[in-house]
């Protein structure tokens, strides 16, 4: 796929900033030994409400679910940062954004305990970086700009 200068400087961009996103948010998780998502879960809304809730509310599902989020989290914004394994860490972030969005769905009549940093109406920022790792998944800047470059040279043709 040919990208012009313009394209490709914006699509690595988004690619670096999500990466970092998602790193920073991992990595926070994973070196706070006392973080757990059992508040954020319990304050779920919308129709999977009971579902998070049951996990909030079993000990061993929660901290699967502690460790497993924050690693995640880390790993898909390791790989992004990178530039190595782009698409499969994209679609590991859109995944998880969908679950956080299921989890806390900006639809009408749904309050939560915590606030929002904003005000939204069906579309919240949780979709919004969801969509944007679409376009990361959908098109691709590692084998240009990061480690798949160097790992993964294109076979010349005969």
């Amino acid at each position: 796929m040919d990208y012009s200068n313009g394209k490709l400087t914006a699509l690595v961009l988004l690619r670096l900033a999500i990466g970092w996103h998602f790193f920073y948010e991992g990595m926070v998780k994973v070196l706070t030994p006392s973080w757990t998502s059992k508040a954020y879960l319990l304050d779920s809304g919308g129709f999977a409400k009971p579902f998070f809730e049951w996990i909030a509310q079993n000990p061993t599902l929660l901290s699967i679910n502690d460790v497993v989020n924050a690693w995640v989290l880390s790993l898909v914004g390791f790989f992004l940062l990178l530039g190595f394994k782009v698409r499969p860490a994209a679609l590991a972030g859109m995944i998880l954004l969908g679950l956080y969005y299921l989890s806390h769905p900006a639809w009408p009549g749904i309050e939560y305990l915590f606030p929002s940093d904003g005000s939204y109406f069906v579309i919240n920022k949780t979709l919004i970086e969801l969509a944007a790792m679409l376009v990361i998944f959908a098109f691709p800047t590692a084998h240009i700009i990061g480690l798949e470059r160097l790992i993964c040279k294109p076979r010349k043709k005969n």
